[in-house]
């Protein structure tokens, strides 16, 4: 799921083409993408563009006459630019904003359609898409800590909670935590000020630099390659391949749709966090830190039956 450094450039990226253009009009492809009734597509036709910023994971377009336009991209949404009034892409195509020089097409891979179009008026109506979550790069310390001290989680839902951190999903959370030296699984509140302080600069730093990354990739073009797995990542999607700090091989725990990477010596002190799957596959023979992974697993990594590749959010 694209997350905030990939939503950021995502908007940079629509008011650097389009901004102040005229839209001629919203086709949709897939009328279950819309999830509002008033106001309407045809409302928007003739309107200029006339910011462009986020809610969260969101993609805010603001026009003309306070309409405004909501994206949630969700997992697999992507967008990408084709000449004006051009044909949607098959089935994956689910609306296009035809501007007056080319359109903005969304388009979703795979058989479920999560992602969403609100259309709203009035910036009081947007107030349904704000979940609470702490915007941490404009947040001080002290609220940063604050969040941390009010809600008993482990730090990996913490940060992917968007009630209590915006933004943020699998791929960054993993990142921070890597950068900071913090289990996924240690809770929140019991950090000490010392620790949350290098937590809340790791994920200053983090965001920031993945931003700037971006940023400097696209340049003055339109990102295309929008991937929740980077080969400069430092744990992220690394599973079995060395940490770049100190030469483990990155574990992963496998739950639900998610999972968790991370370097056990950086991060646990060594200790192998149990994959329940596996873990009650193998029972006692579980190994409980990485030496003795490592001794009876050259390759550093035991594979879960259930967990395959890494996820392709």
């Amino acid at each position: 799921m694209p997350e905030l450094p990939d939503i950021v450039v995502y908007y940079e990226a629509i008011h650097r083409l389009f901004g102040g253009q005229r839209l001629q009009q919203i086709r949709l492809g897939n009328p279950f993408l819309l999830r509002t009734v008033t106001p309407t597509i045809h409302d928007f036709a003739g309107k200029r563009l006339l910011s462009t910023d986020r809610i969260g994971k969101r993609i805010v377009l603001y026009f003309e006459d306070d309409l405004i336009a909501v994206i949630h991209l969700m997992i697999a949404g992507r967008f990408k630019i084709i000449k004006a009034g051009g044909a949607l892409s098959g089935k994956i195509g689910l609306c296009a904003f035809d501007f007056e020089t080319q359109s903005l097409v969304l388009t979703e891979a795979g058989t479920k359609r999560r992602a969403s179009l609100h259309l709203h008026r009035g910036v009081d109506s947007l107030q349904i898409h704000h979940r609470g979550g702490l915007e941490v790069l404009d947040a001080s310390f002290d609220e940063f800590w604050q969040r941390l001290q009010t809600h008993n989680h482990t730090l990996k839902r913490w940060f992917t909670d968007p009630r209590i951190v915006s933004g943020i999903g699998n791929s960054y959370s993993d990142e921070i935590l890597h950068h900071a030296k913090q289990s996924p699984f240690k809770l929140a509140p019991t950090l000490t000020r010392a620790e949350a302080q290098l937590l809340y600069e790791s994920t200053i730093e983090v965001l920031s630099a993945w931003t700037h990354r971006l940023r400097t990739e696209t340049n003055d073009s339109f990102p295309t390659h929008i991937t929740a797995f980077r080969p400069e990542m430092s744990v992220h999607g690394k599973f079995g391949q060395p940490c770049p700090h100190c030469g483990t091989s990155v574990q992963r725990i496998v739950y639900a749709d998610n999972e968790s990477n991370y370097c056990p010596r950086c991060q646990t002190d060594g200790k192998l966090l149990a994959d329940r799957s596996l873990s009650r596959l193998l029972k006692a023979d579980w190994p409980k830190t990485i030496e003795e992974l490592e001794t009876h697993h050259p390759s550093g990594t035991l594979i879960s039956p259930k967990s395959g590749a890494s996820r392709n959010r």
